[in-house]
């Protein structure tokens, strides 16, 4: 009988302190996180500083409880795996500092996660992941598309060349006077209206697969600027529908064209974003009738940052032998095919 793998997993890469325990890169034993999001909410979003400062506060008391969840010890763990970047870098280093102490103190490999990387393997906790295989990876600083062709390999065939989605997310929601995090805030006001606002869909220049939401950020707020200026009302539930029919038109297009000339076997949604409904919807309708491709979207408690991914990730890494030293350090930048 084969024995199981353990893998504890840490992550402190922005708002979220999170911790878990995954059994066999797939079965998640305890998921613990500690949010931020009242913290930073009246600012308008995510204070680096505030952020290191809480998580400080709060990540013995998340290892703890996922220790105590599990039923499980140190001892019976068999690798440490930590968001080593990309993301805030004193965030990153209360996470990492602390996936070094418990390492070295139980003598247990050290893992370095890409935080991506995370995000494409929360997937595999809902079901086995076949290759070649094309990841969305939309969230608040990300928005890229990875194609991969086995365990590990990552190859970004487009992203992102201004604004992210959830960054374009929040900004308009500022413009809207609506709260910190502002994509769940859009998502239901959008669900409410109607795509009346002729807005850009920023598709570059042909054959491309980058993604720019910039100008469509820009076209939202000048909307509103000269719907004021003439004294006119908006609509926010048009608007905000109108906003995302842009996003999720252009997100699912360029999706669907690169899972045809790819000739991948899934298509996995990842990041925070994932949750929205709107992509969501829009993702299953069109690879409905694709018989070929298996679509694949995690539950809510997976699209937002959380350890067990980091953990789910990290056992991949452990089972082909990748180890990283305690001179270990946070990347801000970190490169997801470079890793």
């Amino acid at each position: 009988m084969e024995k199981n793998t353990y893998v504890f997993g840490i992550e402190t890469s922005c708002d979220e302190t999170a911790a878990a325990i995954v059994k066999n890169g797939t079965e998640i034993m305890a998921n613990v996180v500690s949010s931020q999001i009242e913290s930073h909410k009246r600012f308008g979003g995510v204070v680096p500083e505030i952020a290191s400062r809480h998580h400080v506060e709060q990540i013995i008391a998340v290892l703890n409880e996922t220790l105590e969840q599990a039923g499980l010890t140190f001892k019976d763990m068999d690798a440490i795996a930590v968001t080593k970047g990309p993301g805030l870098v004193g965030a990153l280093l209360i996470g990492v500092n602390a996936a070094k102490a418990i390492a070295f103190a139980h003598n247990l490999p050290l893992i370095g996660v890409h935080h991506i990387a995370g995000h494409i393997y929360a997937n595999r906790l809902v079901k086995e992941m076949a290759f070649p295989l094309l990841s969305l990876v939309v969230s608040g600083g990300h928005t890229e598309l990875v194609y991969m062709k086995e365990h590990g390999s990552f190859e970004v065939i487009g992203e992102t060349r201004d604004d992210a989605a959830g960054e374009a997310y929040d900004k308009v929601a500022r413009t809207l006077n609506l709260p910190y995090p502002g994509g769940p805030h859009i998502d239901r006001l959008a669900a409410q209206g109607e795509d009346t606002y002729k807005l850009p869909r920023v598709r570059l220049e042909e054959g491309s697969y980058d993604f720019s939401f910039s100008g469509l950020k820009s076209a939202v707020i000048n909307t509103v600027h000269n719907a004021e200026q003439r004294g006119e009302e908006i609509v926010p539930e048009n608007l905000a529908a109108s906003f995302q029919a842009s996003v999720v038109d252009v997100l699912t297009e360029k999706t669907i064209r690169a899972a045809k000339e790819y000739g991948v076997k899934q298509v996995l949604l990842s990041g925070g974003v994932a949750a929205n409904k709107g992509l969501r919807t829009s993702l299953e309708n069109a690879f409905a009738d694709f018989k070929n491709i298996e679509l694949m979207i995690p539950p809510l408690s997976l699209c937002t940052d959380n350890a067990a991914m980091i953990a789910a990730a990290g056992t991949i890494l452990f089972e082909q032998g990748k180890r990283d030293g305690m001179d270990m350090n946070g990347h801000p930048g970190l490169d997801i095919e470079a890793f």
